[in-house]
């Protein structure tokens, strides 16, 4: 462990807030027998609407909308991070996670996960790019029937504190026609309006990407709390590290329109991919309700376990194509924490999965088979 007392957890760091306690899971809105479910919609969705999201003027819909705005609507897949393919491997805990969460997760021994690699944006067909942010989802399958899902990106922060931000960003940053590029001006009415996503985004420019999804970090940039056996709960975020040394990725557009993931699919053809999943351990005055502000980088990150990816599907039914990341699905030892933008994207992402699961699926636009027939011709 580093920097980090074995002998036993710090006290809380602060007491329980209020936004914590009131803050529903999926546990306690849908029962037990959603959490054994694989394609449930959105704790998030209830916490709407009764109230509990900081903006009276966005709905779920509203953000959905938004998405089909900007990119149109493609039947059947994401509203946001549309383009992606479907993983299947296996979460090996060390058993260093005991002490920080009584999550059966954290127990020494293997679970099974459903994963799920992806490019942000609405659109299934967009050219891969260095500059977009890529998203690594993961659902433990836990042996005491529960679920822990969780969904990540490369960025060291997350461009906005708020939902109205996020929603605004959208519009701002939209590429106009006549240049191909966002509106300068939009922008910095955008950025004076928001301050903290331009500090986020000044410190996002300042980390280059990796050259593949498989020597990416990817973190979960929301805070939330553990709480072990002994009833100690301490705020976390979490990453997971890769095994693969970081190269950084190219800045110029490639040939290959679908260069980032057919890398991947060669590099797990070749052989497992690894991460390491590290928790990092807030402190007092630590920020748990802002996902723009980073932690300091002396804080204690525990390895608790490797993250093995061994196999990649073409998105279908059956695998994580009809999976809702929901953040709020949480096993017990794990809890939210009180940044506003969890039971927003837990609402938004089911509207995104009831809009998508009532359309006729198209076929993925990765075709892991069609790559590996390539590659072997």
């Amino acid at each position: 462990m580093n920097d980090h007392d074995q002998t036993g957890l710090p006290e809380p760091t602060r007491p329980e807030p209020r936004s914590r306690r009131e803050m529903p899971t999926r546990r306690a809105v849908l029962g037990a027998a959603a959490i054994g479910g694989i394609t449930a919609a959105g704790a998030g969705a209830y916490a709407w609407a009764g109230g509990l999201l900081p903006s009276d003027r966005l709905t779920p819909a509203k953000f959905a909308d938004r998405f089909e705005q900007l990119s149109g609507v493609h039947d059947g897949f994401r509203r946001n991070h549309a383009k992606g393919v479907s993983a299947a491997g296996t979460f090996v805990s060390n058993g260093a996670g005991v002490e920080l969460s009584s999550a059966a997760v954290f127990a020494s021994g293997s679970t099974p996960v459903t994963a799920r690699f992806s490019l942000s944006g609405g659109l299934p067909t967009v050219a891969d790019a260095n500059a977009t942010t890529r998203g690594f989802a993961v659902l433990f399958h836990l042996n005491n029937g529960e679920q822990w899902r969780t969904a990540m990106v490369n960025l060291p922060v997350f461009p906005d504190s708020v939902p109205q931000g996020f929603y605004d960003r959208q519009l701002a940053t939209a590429p106009v026609p006549a240049t191909g590029q966002p509106d300068p001006a939009k922008v910095a009415a955008f950025l004076a309006a928001y301050p903290k996503t331009a500090r986020a985004m000044a410190l996002v420019k300042k980390t280059p990407p990796a050259s593949n999804f498989s020597n990416s970090t990817f973190r979960g940039l929301n805070a939330f709390y553990f709480t072990n056996q002994a009833g100690k709960s301490i705020p976390v975020r979490w990453s997971l590290v890769p095994e693969e040394p970081f190269r950084p990725g190219p800045k110029a557009p490639q040939p290959d329109h679908d260069y980032l993931f057919n890398a991947l699919i060669e590099r797990v053809r070749s052989g497992p991919v690894r991460w390491h999943l590290m928790i990092t351990l807030g402190a007092p005055g630590d920020p748990t309700h802002d996902a723009t502000l980073p932690w300091p980088a002396n804080r204690p990150q525990i390895d608790v376990g490797t993250l093995t990816i061994d196999a990649l599907q073409t998105e279908e039914a059956g695998n994580a194509r009809d999976v809702n990341f929901d953040p709020l699905i949480l096993p017990q030892g794990i809890s939210p924490s009180d940044d506003p933008l969890l039971t927003a994207r837990s609402a938004v992402y089911a509207q995104s999965y009831r809009r998508r699961t009532r359309e006729a699926h198209q076929p993925s636009k990765v075709d892991v088979q069609e790559v590996e027939a390539e590659h072997d011709h």
